[in-house]
Parts: C-alpha cells; structure tokens; sequence
C-alpha cells in the first residue's frame, strides 16, 4: 500500500523519538527520586492501600501484582535505563518487533506508575505522555518508512491539547474573553520560574497581545495540522513557538516539552529520499487496528470538546489510550500559600522558636528568587499550590506530611530544599500558616531586594504534635 508511508518524514520521526525519550527519562527519574515519600511503604499515600482498594481492571499495575519499594526503585530505574537507550538510539538498530517492543517497555512501566500515583499524577501531562508513547511503539524505525496513519493520529493528539486548552479557556473564566488573565496569572500559576515577575510586569497592552495569541493559536491554528505542506509545518512551527513562550514564563514540568514533541511530526524537516524495502503485512495490519481503535475511543474526547460541561485533564479508558486535555479553565486573582513551620517547644506558643520549612519551587521567603525546574516535576510543590486553594484538596496526603516532619523522616525532608531542625532533633511541633503573596514592584525590588511580599491571612493548621505513645523523647 503505497499510501500507507511517508518516506519524507524520516527525519520528523527520527527527532520526535529522540526527544520523546528524553521527556520519558525525565519522568522516570522524577518518580525514582520522589517515590518513597509520597507512594511508598511508608509514603503519604502508600501504594499498598490503595490497590488494595482498588481492583486491577480499574487501574492496570504492575503493582497490582505484588509491591515494595525495592521493586517500585527497579522499575522507575529500569525506565531511566530504556529511556536513555532509546534516546541513544539503540532502537534503530534492532529488527522492526523488538524495537516496537522496546518503545513498548516505558509505555508499560509508566503506566503502572500512573495507575497507582493517585492524587500525585493527577495531572494531564502523565495521560499525555502515556497517550504519545503508545503511538510512538507503532511508529516503527529504520526498516520502515513512517506509517501515515501513526504521524496523523500525533497530531490528533496535539490538535486536542490546543484545542481543548482553547474552548476551556473560552467556556471559563471571562477574563479570558476580556483578555485580561495575564493581568494575573503570572503572579497566581502554580510554580512561578526565574522570569515570571518579569512576565508579570510586561505592559498590560503587551498582555492583551499575548491572550489573543494564545487564542488563534488554540482555536484556529491546530485545524491548520491537517493541511498540505508548508501551511502544517508552519502551524506546527507556530504552536512551538508559543510552547517555548510558555517555558519561559513559569514551570509546568514536561506539558510544553511534550507539546513541542508532538509538534515535530507535522513538521517538514529535510531528509533526503533514502528508498525503504517493502513494509512488512504483519506491520500494517498492526497500524490499521491500532489507529481503529484510536479513532473510535476518540469519540469521548470529541464528545467533551463538544459539550458545554467541557472538562480538562480526563482520561476515558484505564490504559489512557485517547483523553481529553485542558489547563488554567479558571485563573486566580490572589496568590495564597501554605507556610509549613515548626518549634522545639514543648509548649508551643504564639512567640515561640517557629522555623519555616523550606520548599524546593513553591514560593516561601520571600528574598528567594524562584528557579527553572522544569521539565523536572516537583510532585509536593505543585501539590502544595492546590492545598493553598482549599484544604480539601490536601486532604488525603497533608496530615502524613506534617506527620512526616515531625519524625524528620529522610525521604520526606529530601523533597524540601532544607528543613529547620538538624536529623537527630526532630520539632516537638509542627503548624501551617495561610499567605497572601504578591509579587514586589520594581520600586520594592530595589529598595528590598524581595521579589515577593506576603501578608498573613489566617491559620491553615494548629500547632500538632505526634501522638504520646509515637512521640520520640
């Protein structure tokens, strides 16, 4: 079937899996080196009870099967390891199977991750590099040219994420029809980066531009993926243009890194005409079946665009095969945080020795100059931003952070960028204080040298101790 391939875009192909294994190195190292104190044995939200509640039909796992921490760790580094040989390559140089296989392995590892991340991989980006790495398996290598049908369905899937980011943005919060969200959101986004006061503090016209941008690039351009060459490419070029603008203004772990990803393959990169032997029959049955059955899950997701009731961030199926995707529906106004502190005291006081625990990304002190950490994930710090909005949020997972803090639990404080009390004199007390933060004027910049100022609201958590019969001396 002659249709069947487009030999033009080896190249395309080529860079999509590179950096398609590069964002899953990424995630595998973020849940290698965090696990422990969210998922763990031990964890906040500990693995063993949740499949113990929940049935494997309704959340495929490896950890379905059996758990410990000791094989949750080989998983996550066996990923490390298949992402880096895949970023070097080395699928290139096995027979067609194995090498589907291979982009197979990541797919599968990834998502028994997800499957039991509850509230900690509640997030569009994990179904998105799901959904992406299920297509890259049939995407073949260099026996084959790419297959038509698997480039087309990558631009589904980035059609829907712009897409659906456009009619939610639309559907929700007016701000975005008055085009006066970024007014706010640089200020209130839930990890600000090293350049997002000064985002912040662009010209209000400037900001106008920006939101409507943003609108014709999501409501307008994606339908332009399915055209003839150049106008895709140039839609495609478009799209990761205003990705990278996104990277610099904040820190959404791999969602715009992902984004870009997928906008390669639309893309017409020279590559030469280099001939291809015939495509193997077993190889496009393989493709047709897949890309029905994609088309038919699609369904739900088109569904939802279509409805009125639009929601982000869903996944229809538990393999996360074809979801529905969405961000900032709703923008904030006011920017609150959670200060977490504690004391030594045995009697805590108002004027009591109160330490504040410090975060790696969220905002705390306020002198602190934010980082770049994308597209790392700091799982707690994000967490820590929903917490602010309401306590419901936190609550599956806050009581066993503070209870964690109290023990000064290693895994725990690894997740912090420094904890107040040294490891052999844990606090006596832990609280958490609501904020009010806004962003200094450049007058304020100046004068103190803070990029933040805060203003006390109210108590988030009373001074709490660990029960007597757990307290250490």
């Amino acid at each position: 079937m002659e249709w069947f391939s487009a030999p033009g875009y080896e190249l395309s192909r080529l860079v999509f899996q590179r950096a398609l294994a590069a964002v899953y190195l990424v995630a595998f190292l973020t849940a290698a080196l965090q696990f422990r104190a969210l998922l763990g044995e031990r964890g906040m939200l500990p693995i063993p009870r949740f499949v113990a509640r929940v049935e494997f039909r309704r959340a495929p796992s490896l950890f379905q099967l059996r758990y410990s921490d000791r094989l949750f760790a080989g998983c996550a580094w066996a990923g490390c390891a298949v992402s880096a040989a895949l970023l070097a390559g080395l699928d290139g140089l096995l027979p067609l199977g194995a090498a589907m296989l291979l982009w197979a392995v990541p797919w599968a590892l990834y998502l028994s991750i997800v499957n039991v991340g509850q509230t900690w991989y509640a997030f569009g980006w994990e179904s998105l590099l799901l959904e992406t790495g299920f297509l890259a398996v049939f995407l073949g290598n260099d026996e084959v040219a790419p297959p038509v049908l698997v480039l087309f369905l990558l631009r589904w899937i980035l059609f829907r994420v712009e897409f659906g980011a456009g009619l939610i943005k639309m559907r929700g919060d007016a701000c975005w029809r008055k085009l006066t969200c970024l007014d706010h959101h640089h200020e209130t986004q839930p990890m600000p980066g090293p350049l997002s006061w000064f985002f912040h503090h662009l010209p209000k016209p400037l900001h106008r531009v920006e939101v409507a941008v943003n609108h014709v690039t999501q409501l307008v351009v994606p339908f332009l993926l399915f055209t003839p060459q150049p106008v895709a490419t140039a839609a495609a070029s478009l799209m990761i243009l205003t990705q990278l603008w996104l990277v610099l203004s904040g820190n959404f772990a791999w969602l715009n890194w992902i984004a870009i990803v997928l906008a390669v393959p639309a893309l017409d990169l020279p590559s030469g005409h280099r001939s291809f032997p015939a495509t193997p029959l077993w190889y496009e049955v393989v493709v047709l079946a897949v890309a029905a059955l994609l088309v038919a899950l699609s369904r739900h997701p088109v569904m939802n665009m279509l409805s009125r009731r639009q929601v982000m961030n869903r996944s229809f199926d538990p393999l996360h095969l074809v979801n529905t995707y969405g961000a900032f529906g709703s923008v904030s106004r006011v920017r609150h945080e959670v200060v977490v502190e504690g004391t030594l005291d045995d009697v805590p006081r108002a004027d009591s020795d109160w330490r504040e625990y410090e975060f790696k990304g969220k905002p705390g002190d306020p002198r602190r100059w934010p980082r770049q950490f994308a597209p790392y994930h700091l799982r707690l710090d994000w967490l820590m931003w929903f917490a602010a909005l309401s306590p419901s949020y936190a609550a599956p997972w806050f009581g066993a952070l503070v209870e964690r803090l109290l023990e000064n639990d290693p895994d725990t404080l690894r997740l912090l960028r420094r904890s107040p009390f040294p490891p052999d004199r844990p606090p006596r007390h832990v609280r958490a204080r609501l904020f009010r933060y806004r962003y200094t004027s450049r007058r304020e910049l100046r004068e103190t040298g803070a990029c933040w100022e805060r203003t006390y609201v109210r108590e988030y958590l009373p001074p709490t101790r660990l029960a007597a019969t757990v307290q250490r001396p």
